[in-house]
């Protein structure tokens, strides 16, 4: 993969470095690294430059970010990949319920980095997989997954500093009438590798906004938009349990599966800047069919 960026020097980069406008736009250290031992990696007027080079108004530096890498160890199968949206730089899905973001003990080829990898091996492209948000093997919804290593370290930065906006619908039990917003450290349970639970001694701080849409009274169920102010393993199904509504086919904290098989949760909405142009780009997963269908709302 060959990625080529210019950038038009104006007055406010005046007088920088290379080293520091490469870092004010998002490169990291290993980036820069990297570019250092890449053949013409950095270039003004076609004539290659340094790291400790200032920048002058009106020169255009040229990157060439050079990645022959692939992730080998990530089998290329043929499985199901709603693409919502791609471009040179990310790619935009929405996975399915059932299917787990990485490779695992397990699960070597029923995952989404195996949808992924065929996905690049059908265009004939070099793949490394780079998943940014998370979601667990039955959430469903929206997912980023970066094309190179800029755009990885960009929207990686953007995480930590809460610039990708996420919103997702859930089912959850009882009947929820006002909004709210929880405020519970949330740590891992004794014992356990993959259970979580409140706690406020040892726990890390995690906040959840939520506001109800609909209630079915047959099912006694409220169906929740909900945004997180962090992202802790588990965080909307824990917080949800805590207050007492815990979501619907949640196989760790609420095995109740007569209406839905899974846990009830859809990650339907994203909001960022992108890593490399800027714009800003809104994303929006419906409704998966088998919540639909607990609500029956689009019968």
């Amino acid at each position: 993969m060959e990625k080529i960026i210019n950038y038009k020097i104006d007055s406010m980069a005046n007088g920088l470095t290379v080293e520091g406008f490469l870092r004010k736009n998002g490169y990291s250290k290993n980036i820069i690294i990297h570019l250092r031992k890449t053949e013409m990696g950095l270039t003004i007027g076609g004539n290659l430059i340094y790291t400790t080079h200032r920048l002058k108004e009106g020169e255009e530096l040229v990157v060439k970010l050079l990645e022959n890498e692939t992730s080998k160890q990530i089998v290329p199968v043929c499985l199901p990949l709603d693409i919502v949206y791609e471009d040179e730089d990310i790619l935009v899905v929405n996975k399915a319920a059932n299917m787990p973001i990485h490779p695992s003990q397990g699960n070597y080829d029923n995952t989404l980095a195996n949808a992924v990898a065929y996905h690049f091996a059908q265009k004939g492209e070099d793949f490394v997989y780079r998943a940014i948000n998370r979601l667990d093997r039955d959430t469903t919804g929206l997912l980023i997954i970066a094309k190179h290593m800029l755009s990885a370290a960009i929207l990686s930065s953007m995480v930590k500093e809460r610039l990708i906006h996420r919103e997702y619908l859930a089912i959850a039990q009882g009947q929820i009438c006002e909004k709210g917003i929880v405020t519970a450290p949330i740590a891992r349970v004794d014992g356990s590798t993959i259970e979580r639970c409140v706690n406020f001694e040892a726990g890390e701080f995690a906040r959840t906004h939520y506001w109800p849409v609909f209630y079915h009274k047959d099912h006694d169920c409220t169906l929740l938009r909900l945004h997180l102010e962090t992202g802790r393993t588990h965080q909307i199904r824990v917080h949800m349990k805590y207050i007492g509504h815990p979501l619907l086919g949640d196989f760790l904290y609420n095995p109740d599966y007569h209406l839905i098989k899974r846990q009830a949760l859809h990650s339907y909405c994203l909001k960022f800047p992108h890593p490399i142009t800027k714009t800003h780009l809104l994303f929006q997963a419906p409704l998966p069919k088998d919540m639909k269908d607990v609500l029956n709302l689009f019968s």
